[in-house]
């Protein structure tokens, strides 16, 4: 009688409860979940005709960490007690993006990198590709595009892991056939 009161009046979903607390917890990491469900079911059907291997992969890594984001930010901003622990979080989250955009410039230069060869598509996964390496000139095949690095493998089953701002910036040959 009393969980039926407590439902009854509210208190089960007021955010300012420990019941709400954890009410709210389930439903947000819930909606994630079947977030996270839908949009990697959507991108296996678009795969194959609208969207190839490569960008599904691409989208898929970058839906999954802003779906989850997103989640805990909504979360914070809804019960009371976080919220002001959340602005804190923000004014230093601030602070701390500038600090560590200016650290990891090369980093952000790769995923930059990475978006626009997923746009341009130059090349795809499972492409041959022929480009210069330290080791001189290097022929293999796209096995995967990652946020920040190309990995290629080589007829000798040499790995190649080049950043995406080289394989933006470099002339890359697709030989033919």
């Amino acid at each position: 009688m009393r969980a039926l009161e407590r439902i009854l009046s509210g208190e089960f979903v007021n955010p300012d409860t420990l019941l709400g607390v954890i009410f709210y917890a389930l439903v947000f990491l819930t909606l994630a979940w079947l977030s996270i469900r839908s949009l990697r079911v959507t991108l296996k059907r678009l795969e194959g005709g609208l969207l190839d291997h490569t960008t599904v992969t691409f989208l898929q890594r970058m839906g999954d960490a802003l779906i989850w984001i997103l989640a805990l930010i909504l979360y914070a901003h809804l019960i009371p007690e976080l919220r002001s622990l959340g602005t804190a979080l923000l004014t230093g989250a601030s602070v701390a993006s500038i600090l560590i955009g200016l650290a990891a410039q090369s980093t952000l230069g790769n995923l930059i990198a990475g978006l626009s060869l997923l746009l341009y598509r130059p090349f795809q996964i499972g492409d041959s590709v022929q480009l210069t390496v330290p080791a001189g000139i290097q022929t293999g095949a796209i096995v995967d595009l990652t946020l920040g690095y190309t990995i290629i493998k080589t007829r000798e089953d040499h790995e190649i892991v080049v950043p995406n701002s080289v394989m933006a910036s470099q002339a890359i040959i697709k030989p033919a056939g």
